[in-house]
């Protein structure tokens, strides 16, 4: 099948591989432009457009897709098959409309579960014991359309974001490999999500990185898996300083005001309903240390407020 792929980042890369190791047919690749990275800024290229490179397959960098240059040259590419992983474009009815079998895009979600652009850290955050991927028919909605083919995927409780994002791109890049040659067959049949059960999983940001100590362990140990390893959950301590906390364990506890130091080895602080061990930590303007040097920089003790 002749398949037009586009996607931008490090999961879209990992598909994209995929699909060439299992002989498809890629004619064309769509991805963001080159992007400045770092404190110097050096102009660096989408994982997906060094891929397609070393493939000798052409890149296209548009900045929009909603302009009549666009779909013709979509209409000259003349793709069987659109294949959609983080592109991080929308596609207009044009677009999606143009090849043979329409658009499929691999979503980190069980749909209609975290519509948006991050379901693997909302997952976390919200304590879920699975997720999965979902290959959907695309619409012009957000992540609205037609469910060809789903796999659900176990949460380990002490997984972070990242480390779960690892499985679900090789899961989903299989997945996808799997459901190309069945749409080619005609052997899947699109399942309608069920809408009034969607529920949004919008992007991260530093500022809804905190929590406070106030709430219960069990709360604060997801939203530390949940943000790492960005942005990093944080909390501000009774002096006023952000601590990130990239590690940490929810333990029992009683009666302690939150923000207590119950234990130095290793740090543990008593929160609104159990504890936290703080396992590995980042003062402000510091590099990472484990809780239990922290402790001892700042000579804490038990009984202190935190």
């Amino acid at each position: 099948m002749r398949i037009l792929f586009m996607g931008t980042p490090d999961i879209a890369a990992e598909c994209l591989k995929a699909l060439y190791a299992a002989g498809h047919d890629i004619c064309a690749v769509y991805t963001r432009r080159d992007k400045p990275v770092g404190r110097k800024q050096v102009l660096t290229a989408p994982p997906v457009k060094e891929v397609a490179l070393a493939h000798g397959t052409p890149v296209f960098q548009p900045r929009t897709l909603r302009n009549g240059s666009e779909d013709e040259n979509i209409r000259a590419l003349a793709p069987e098959l659109i294949v959609v992983v983080a592109y991080g474009c929308i596609l207009p009815k044009s677009v999606l409309e143009a090849p043979k079998y329409g658009c499929i895009n691999l979503h980190v979600s069980l749909l209609p579960k975290y519509r948006g652009s991050a379901p693997v850290q909302w997952a976390v955050l919200n304590g879920d014991a699975e997720t999965g991927v979902s290959i959907m028919q695309m619409d012009e909605g957000l992540d609205t359309g037609d469910v060809l083919c789903c796999e659900k995927i176990a949460i380990d409780p002490e997984e972070t974001s990242g480390q779960l994002f690892d499985r679900v791109t090789a899961v989903g890049a299989r997945v996808l490999c799997e459901v190309v040659p069945a749409i080619a067959a005609g052997t899947l049949k699109p399942q309608p999500q069920d809408h009034e059960n969607a529920c949004l999983a919008p992007m991260l940001n530093k500022e809804m990185a905190e929590f406070r100590l106030t709430e219960s362990a069990a709360h604060i140990h997801n939203w530390v898996r949940g943000m790492n390893p960005w942005p990093g959950a944080w909390f501000v301590t009774s002096g006023g300083k952000k601590l990130k906390v990239m590690e940490c364990r929810a333990v029992e506890a009683h009666g302690e005001a939150p923000g207590t130091v119950l234990a130095t080895k290793p740090l543990t602080v008593a929160c609104g309903e159990g504890a936290v061990q703080l396992l590995n930590v980042v003062p402000e303007g510091k590099k990472p240390m484990d809780g239990t040097a922290f402790a001892a920089g700042q000579r804490l003790k038990t009984g202190d407020i935190l």
